[in-house]
């Protein structure tokens, strides 16, 4: 009996109690992501060049 009550009462919020975002919302959201992923991502990929070439020249000297 909880569990159909559960399932009602979340079927209820979804549909009148939640707010969904517009489509232009959803889009900026989007944009947003996308540009802080690809950030993210050079930001990364320029710490693993400098650190790759860090240890090539550490090991170059070493040995």
């Amino acid at each position: 009996m909880k569990i159909k009550t559960y399932i009602q009462e979340s079927i209820d919020e979804l549909l009148n109690k939640v707010t969904w975002p517009t489509w232009s919302e959803l889009q900026g959201s989007s944009i947003v992501v996308l540009v802080a992923s690809l950030l993210i991502a050079i930001v990364v990929f320029a710490m693993d060049s400098i650190f790759s070439e860090t240890m090539k020249l550490l090991y170059k000297t070493l040995f």
